[in-house]
């Protein structure tokens, strides 16, 4: 379950994988709902967006209180130049900041516009023009931040995996590796 010096265990592998597949099915959904102008197909994406969301921050949560609390990160992948190991960190930790900037811009959207009354039934309303609601701008702008954080951290790992051949996708995956 926990992590070596050369490999993750298998809870940080399930909490980055299950958070990799949740972020890119809210990209996903956030971008069609951005997209769509009919409210009761926005309504239906909302529906599913929103509840992913708070699953992420709990993954989230859950990740950070597993490394804080129970395990390590294994050891940097030996020869790699130290700005390489650098904007590694520099990534995992901007991830952690558009994550949570993220969840709360979209709580905040949902408040101020009043629209999780509307999801949930409560209220019997058409949805808000989100434009108008002032976390938007930075949800958005999250969004294409996470988006490309994720091209980087994909592109080093392919990296890894095809011109460098060091072994590093393995770490992040069950087995032996």
């Amino acid at each position: 379950m926990k992590s070596t010096s050369a490999k993750y265990g298998t809870v940080a592998v399930t909490i980055h994988w299950l958070s990799a597949v949740l972020i890119l099915v809210q990209l996903g959904s956030g971008f069609r709902t951005a997209a769509t102008v009919d409210n009761a197909a926005k309504e239906a994406v909302l529906s599913l967006h929103a509840p992913l969301g708070i699953l992420i921050l709990v993954l989230m949560v859950l990740r950070l209180l597993w490394w804080m609390l129970a395990d390590r990160k294994p050891d940097p992948i030996q020869g790699d130049p130290a700005w390489q190991v650098s904007s590694a960190k520099a990534v995992h930790v901007l991830f952690y900041i558009v994550t949570f900037g993220m969840v709360a811009s979209g709580m905040g959207m949902m408040i101020a516009s009043g629209a999780s009354a509307i999801l949930s039934g409560a209220v019997d309303a058409p949805l808000p023009d989100f434009t108008k609601i002032l976390p938007r701008a930075p949800h958005g702008l999250g969004a294409r931040l996470m988006l490309a954080l994720f091209v980087l951290h994909v592109g080093a790992a392919l990296y890894h995996h095809y011109v460098k051949k060091d072994g590093v996708m393995a770490r992040m995956w069950y087995g032996k590796g």
